[in-house]
């Protein structure tokens, strides 16, 4: 009778156990990159999301105040007090409710100041963890280019209050809405500086002023974009727009949105952010 003789295979030897972990360990360093760039690659999507809706908000807000634009500080009348530019936007950006929190009150009063709204936050914005900041305000990665919402200040005939707005509406700035840089990416945190961008913090040029806790950018030049800046270190600047992408989002006033890159220079970035200086955009850096 032929007999088959089984063969046991012995346990693995500590040389093939430690060629498979290096196996292993190779396959995850190269997968983490790619990981990691695919989730870059949807948060740079829903941060240029985020801004189209901010655009959207902004035209639909004209299109209620006769073409006028949202301004960055102004004092309502009608039981709302002072509102900064992020919080004349809450009707508009599906956040009714917490507009409504400012009834007989700033839009700061009330518990308003400490409320995250989703949409005005980056996720690659890398000075926060939640919606909320480390001094208690409500965070927001965004800020309105003063030259197109507070470069004037002009007294409301109806609440003789002085309102810093700009000066022209969506329907008639000089160098055309596609043409004219209005929202930029900015870090919420820059506490190496002492500098916050608060979602509803007052800001303008003419009560508080430009402060060190305001959502604002511009007044002090027009500094060109900082790309992935480190934190906190200082090299990220609360003069400048940072932008923790490859490319920055910009939102532009026909509430479309492109990419600025690393190499766009002090000249274009001027003519892009200035509504009335008569000069097309003649590049976007890469």
């Amino acid at each position: 009778m032929l007999r088959v003789r089984s063969v046991r295979r012995g346990a693995f030897t500590l040389i093939e156990l430690l060629v498979v972990i290096a196996i292993i360990a190779i396959l995850i360093a190269l997968l983490v990159p790619a990981v990691q760039k695919v989730r870059e690659a949807a948060n740079k999507t829903t941060c240029g999301n985020n801004l189209r809706q901010v655009g959207t908000a902004i035209h639909n807000y004209a299109g209620v105040y006769t073409g006028k634009l949202p301004p960055q500080l102004t004092f309502m009348g009608g039981g709302h007090n002072w509102q900064p530019f992020w919080s004349n936007l809450y009707p508009y950006v599906e956040q009714q409710p917490l507009f409504n929190k400012s009834t007989n009150s700033d839009a700061w009063g009330n518990g308003g100041h400490n409320v995250p709204v989703q949409v005005y936050t980056c996720p690659s914005d890398p000075t926060y963890t939640n919606g909320i900041g480390n001094n208690g305000w409500a965070v927001v990665s965004y800020s309105p280019c003063h030259l197109s919402f507070s470069s004037a200040n002009v007294v409301d005939t109806g609440t003789g209050q002085m309102n810093a707005q700009g000066k022209y509406r969506i329907g008639n700035m000089p160098d055309g809405s596609s043409q004219i840089v209005g929202i930029v990416e900015r870090y919420n945190q820059l506490t190496y500086y002492g500098w916050y961008n608060n979602q509803v913090y007052p800001c303008s040029s003419y009560h508080w002023g430009w402060n060190s806790n305001c959502s604002g950018y511009g007044p002090w030049g027009l500094y060109i974009p900082q790309i992935q800046p480190t934190v906190p270190n200082g090299q990220a600047h609360p003069y400048y727009p940072q932008s923790g992408h490859a490319v920055m989002n910009v939102m532009l006033m026909d509430a479309s949105v492109r990419g600025i890159g690393s190499t766009v220079n002090g000249t274009q970035w001027n003519w892009m952010c200035t509504p009335d200086d008569g000069n097309a955009i003649t590049g976007w850096g890469n």
